[in-house]
Formats: structure tokens, C-alpha cells, sequence
């Protein structure tokens, strides 16, 4: 489920699932990097094409970097991963996420995305249909 609730943040809403708990009890490490990928295909596929507009194509992950704050345990109710831009350049563009509820946070996170043309399998420049939809997110 996607929502957006906050000025300038994407909402994206994420069951922690049964497969994502280790033998320790609470979210592996790993399994967040998916919590940030659901988020990221809600923000750029679901979103823009639920409502009406052509989600992003081409765009690949040059770098990750993930603060853990404390452990999350499995539960029924989901947790919300937060996701705004920090940067836009011509080719990439910078995301920082927050994933939390309302009791506190559990991760901060920051990655770098690059535009990429898939078929000449190079970097491209960001369309001006992508850059404006990058900027509704900027805070």
C-alpha cells in the first residue's frame, strides 16, 4: 500500500513478513535493503502509473549507505518507510529514507540513483518529466 501523508515525503506502508526475521527475532540487516527497494518501486512504478503518468525506466543504484537505530521485531502492523530527494543532478539523484512508526525510528538509510539507459547500457540525463517529480519530493 502507498501513501502520501507528509509535505514533500513518499509514504510507502511495509508488512514485516515472517521471512524477514532472523534467529535473533527482529528484521535481518539484509531484508531492510528490500523494505527501501518496495519503497522505491512504489515511489517511481506504482505511484506515477496509478496515477496515469509514466512511472521511471532505467534507473539502477550506485550507492547504499543504512544507519541501523534499533531492532524490529515481526508484528501485524506495518511499518512506514519515508522517502524524500536530498540532491538532483542531471544523470542522479539522492534519496534519504526513514523507516519508523509512530513508537520510533529503526533505520536510516541514503542512496544514490543514476538514470541509465538500458538499451545502450549507459548513464542518461533525467528527463524533464522525471526531474519535476523529483522535485515534489525535495525538502
Amino acid at each position: 500500500m502507498v501513501e502520501r501523508t507528509q509535505a514533500h515525503r513518499h509514504v510507502f506502508l511495509r508488512t514485516v513478513r515472517f521471512a524477514d526475521i532472523d534467529s535473533q527475532g527482529h528484521v535481518n540487516n539484509v531484508r531492510f535493503l528490500d523494505y527501501l527497494e518496495d519503497a522505491r518501486f512504489g515511489m517511481f512504478h506504482i505511484d506515477p502509473y496509478n496515477a496515469g503518468d509514466e512511472p521511471f525506466k532505467g534507473l539502477v543504484v550506485t550507492r547504499h549507505e543504512v544507519d541501523y537505530r534499533r531492532p524490529l521485531g515481526f508484528r501485524a502492523a506495518p511499518v512506514r518507510v519515508e522517502t524524500w530527494v536530498t540532491q538532483v543532478g542531471a544523470v542522479r539523484f539522492t534519496l534519504q529514507y526513514e523507516i519508523r512508526d509512530d513508537e520510533g525510528l529503526y533505520v536510516t538509510a541514503t542512496s544514490v540513483l543514476a538514470a541509465y539507459d538500458v538499451e545502450r547500457a549507459a548513464p542518461r540525463r533525467l528527463n524533464s518529466g522525471e526531474l519535476a517529480y523529483l522535485k515534489r519530493f525535495c525538502e
